[in-house]
């Protein structure tokens, strides 16, 4: 399916619609604030494997990252985030940065590598925002190409579709992509330590 979706305002109808489709396992290619995404229902293991799969990923190996709809949705996937680390997500956030926190015992164990920590994000993005709001709970993320493959149809909608209709079950077209991945911030080891720069420039 080739679905657009304007993210000015998403018809509620579409979001619903994507959202049946989640619930029962799809895989999906999303607008972000920075590269498409391509995730699923983290919850929904079969799912997550076929999205390793389709990005040729080690699920033992890979730090995985998810979608979360606001401040307090990240908190129920997260051990306590200390005062420093809650403003800054506060003030950065939604924004093209995925912060590096130490997961609790609600985020799936396929999702954990060794250090028992997660990468979460909240795109400045209404149509992904609104996908995660009506689905419940975070969506993985991950981009469309490695970082060291941006090339033109990491941008263009159609030209995804293109390359990946026979291996995911939803693509959404919200409008041309950026090509810089987020800025990735490891809050774990108590400080802000910037491991990848992206579009994103942190205010402390």
């Amino acid at each position: 399916m080739f679905l657009k979706i304007y993210e000015e305002n998403p018809n509620p109808k579409d979001i619903r619609e994507v959202v049946v489709e989640l619930r029962k396992g799809a895989v999906v290619i999303y607008p972000t604030d920075t590269i498409y995404g391509i995730g699923c229902d983290i919850n929904n293991a079969k799912a997550v494997e076929r999205v390793a799969r389709i990005k040729n990923m080690n699920l033992k190996k890979e730090h995985l990252s998810f979608i979360c709809h606001d401040l307090s949705q990240i908190s129920e996937y997260t051990k306590s985030l200390d005062n420093a680390t809650f403003k800054m997500m506060k003030r950065n956030l939604p924004g093209p940065f995925t912060f590096i926190v130490n997961a609790n015992s609600n985020v799936p164990k396929l999702f954990k590598n060794n250090k028992k920590t997660v990468g979460i994000r909240i795109p400045d993005n209404n149509i992904i925002r609104d996908l995660v709001k009506e689905l419940g709970h975070p969506i993985l993320s991950t981009s469309v190409l490695d970082e060291d493959e941006i090339i033109e149809y990491t941008t263009d909608p159609e030209l995804i579709h293109e390359k990946y209709h026979n291996q995911v079950d939803i693509v959404i077209d919200g409008g041309y992509g950026d090509n810089s991945p987020s800025t990735v911030v490891d809050c774990t080891q108590g400080g802000f330590d910037i491991i990848r720069e992206g579009k994103g420039e942190l205010e402390y």
